[in-house]
């Protein structure tokens, strides 16, 4: 009887089980549904994948150009950037396009076109356009249209939306160099600014290359390779006539600088997802801490006194290149042959003229910035504090702004030598492996 109850019992569970199998089989085999996620109605209307390689690329149909597109969802409403360079009378409505995951997007999205304010009188200007995502689009490509209706038939050249999947902070220094042109070929300076920039914690300098000297190039791709520096090709002669000044009505041409402005937004949504704090300066100045040895110590100094602060404006400060040091310490024949100035020479400095208008550079938070200029941010999120002399301050060997001045009213400043034995066989080391370095010290 035992045995019977235990068969019946074995009977009954296998008829459970089979009977759960069927079950869950057929449920597998019934269609799907996502109620965020609607199923597709016919074939997918592919993107046609023609995705600019360019830095920058011109819009169809109009005198525009764009750079660049990022995610940003700090302005309600809008979920994507795109920075371009637009002719200042020539604004037209324009329609955003997505490609979502491979497919066209159901539907435009009418774009806000923002216009930077700073264009010092140029045609062309520094321009953001603002777009919303459609509802069910995981959006990784973006265009622009002059008509609301899309139109698959039309070969359009797409942007890819950048700072999308962006874990968490790679660096806590960047610093942005707007623009090299003319064929720049500052080699010497360059090498001691990277290297001093690396000795204060700068994790990654981004550079926009237009044209510089053959000696330069070979440095920055030395640079480029070991990953210090990121070179951007910003070919904007190619598609305008730049100005190498920054006043329409001294300098003439389309863009202010060779576009100076919109490298350096940019640079910063550039690094908007991936360093800590972008330092926007020129390359011949430096960002030097006087009371502390690194970039991070001056930060979290300034962090604690100004904790809603997300722009930090470094005071200026020239050192005219005709005034060297006496004594020739610093006067290495290692770097006789270097194209370039020997920032070491040159210690000092002229008392800033506060009562005029006197320009700063910044130390910013990336995350905490909507639009830049070169002195000022235009938009943010925060509060701006000017930083003490006395903390900080540039360090920008160049020709003399107050030529005028004996020696007897420059003040002497030796701030930089304090780091000499390791900044100089570390230029030694970078000039070597580019071939630059005197053949004594080979």
């Amino acid at each position: 009887m035992d045995k019977l109850r235990e068969f019946k019992g074995k009977i009954l569970f296998l008829l459970v089980f089979v009977t759960l199998f069927i079950i869950i089989f057929f449920i597998n085999k019934l269609p799907r549904t996502n109620s965020s996620v609607p199923p597709p109605r016919g074939p997918p209307a592919t993107c046609p994948f023609s995705v600019s390689k360019n830095t920058i690329t011109p819009l169809n149909n109009t005198k525009h150009l764009l750079v660049s597109a990022f995610m940003d969802q700090r302005e309600k409403g809008f979920d994507v950037r795109i920075i371009g360079i637009f002719k200042r009378d020539s604004i037209q409505p324009l329609h955003c396009f997505f490609c979502c995951a491979g497919r066209l997007s159901k539907e435009t999205t009418p774009s806000k076109i923002l216009q930077h304010s700073d264009n010092f009188g140029f045609p062309y200007t520094t321009t953001d356009v603002l777009c919303r995502i459609p509802q069910y689009c995981d959006a990784s490509y973006v265009t622009l249209l002059t008509q609301p209706e899309k139109d698959t038939t039309t070969k359009h050249t797409w942007l890819p939306i950048r700072n999308k999947n962006e874990k968490k902070l790679q660096f806590h220094f960047t610093v942005c160099i707007s623009t090299l042109f003319n064929n720049y070929n500052n080699v010497l300076q360059f090498a001691q600014t990277l290297e001093m920039y690396r000795l204060l914690g700068v994790n990654r300098v981004v550079i926009y290359n237009t044209s510089c000297g053959s000696e330069l190039d070979r440095l920055l791709q030395s640079y480029s390779e070991e990953g210090f520096v990121e070179m951007v090709p910003w070919p904007i002669d190619k598609h305008l006539k730049p100005s190498p000044g920054w006043r329409f009505s001294e300098y003439g041409g389309d863009l202010h600088y060779y576009g100076q402005l919109t490298t350096l937004n940019e640079c910063i949504y550039r690094s908007m997802e991936r360093s800590r704090y972008v330092l926007l300066n020129d390359i011949d100045e430096i960002i030097m801490p006087y009371q502390h040895n690194d970039l991070m110590s001056v930060m979290n100094t300034l962090e604690q006194q100004y904790p809603h602060a997300g722009v930090f404006q470094i005071e200026n400060h020239i050192f005219p290149k005709k005034h060297f040091e006496p004594q020739g310490k610093f006067n290495l024949p290692q770097w006789n042959g270097v194209p370039g100035v020997n920032i070491l020479e040159h210690i000092y400095r002229e008392e800033p003229q506060r009562n005029i208008y006197h320009p700063y550079k910044m130390i910013v938070k990336p995350k905490m910035i909507e639009q830049t200029s070169v002195h000022d941010v235009l938009k943010n999120y925060g509060q701006r504090n000017i930083v003490s002399p006395q903390l900080c301050r540039i360090i920008h060997v160049r020709v003399a702004l107050q030529g005028s001045l004996t020696m007897e009213q420059l003040h002497e400043d030796k701030r930089l030598w304090d780091f000499s034995k390791k900044l100089i066989p570390n230029v030694d080391k970078a000039l070597k492996r580019v071939g630059m370095l005197s053949n004594s010290h080979t």
